[in-house]
């Protein structure tokens, strides 16, 4: 049921059994698949591409875009895209800039913030209060937990859990010497890892796949593939075995 009574509709490319909730304002070019529920107070920006079967809770806010006010050395680029695949949730509050690419069956939860040029795959969980940075790319089946926050510049891959209150970072010099797209460099974080909560993954670290960072760890170097970290500063303890699940 389009609600036009209350709502702002400026686009006429809109699927089948479509529901936009009160004091919605969705924009000239924007696309709606079929049976997308859009709940009260979402707005919507040109140039967003919402896939079958989605529903976006109220508050949420797609398309936004990047500004840097004179206050960010980086560069702002970006292109006025957002792609939601087919059977997503996007939870209340939450904010997606521009240039941004959702696959299939992905939860985003309430008030999180998912900056320009990032990716996510297919069937992953970005859970309450995360925020993910500009230019990073997450795997599919990957799960990140209650406010935890991941860099710019990161690279995290298929099947990766990352726990509550995770924090990553990608400039060893702390702002100090501006923005250099070749020196600020997120972690990369391989297949099949885990991280346990409260842990601090520090710029450029490489994480094997299939290891394990305990809680509360702080890693400042690579971590070889398959096996457990432990500690401020993280050291490995042993190896994790083919057959053993990384709990």
């Amino acid at each position: 049921m389009l609600q036009k009574q209350t709502a702002i509709i400026e686009t006429d490319k809109i699927g089948k059994n479509v529901s936009i909730g009160h004091y919605s304002v969705i924009y000239a070019g924007v696309i709606l698949g079929n049976n997308v529920i859009i709940h009260p107070h979402v707005v919507i920006e040109k140039g967003v591409i919402i896939g079958d079967n989605v529903e976006i809770f109220p508050g949420a806010y797609l398309g936004k875009r990047p500004k840097g006010t004179g206050a960010v050395s980086r560069k702002i680029d970006y292109e006025e895209k957002v792609i939601i695949g087919e059977n997503c949730v996007i939870g209340p509050n939450t904010v997606i800039y521009y240039d941004v690419c959702i696959g299939n069956n992905t939860l985003i939860c309430e008030n999180t913030s998912i900056r320009e040029k990032v990716t996510i795959g297919n069937f992953c969980l970005i859970s309450r209060n995360v925020t993910i940075n500009y230019n990073t790319n997450i795997g599919n089946h990957t799960k990140i937990m209650d406010l935890t926050h991941i860099t710019g510049n990161c690279k995290i891959g298929n099947d990766v859990f990352i726990s509550v209150l995770v924090s990553t970072t990608n400039d060893r010099a702390i702002g100090k010497l501006g923005y250099d797209e070749d020196r600020v460099k997120g972690p990369k974080i391989s297949d099949g890892v885990a991280i346990g909560a409260g842990a601090n993954i520090l710029p450029g670290v490489s994480i094997g796949e299939q290891s394990v960072v305990a809680a509360a760890s702080v890693v400042n170097k690579d971590v070889p593939a398959r096996k457990m970290v432990v500690g401020n500063p993280a050291r490995v303890i042993r190896d994790i075995s083919n057959n053993e699940e990384a709990t």
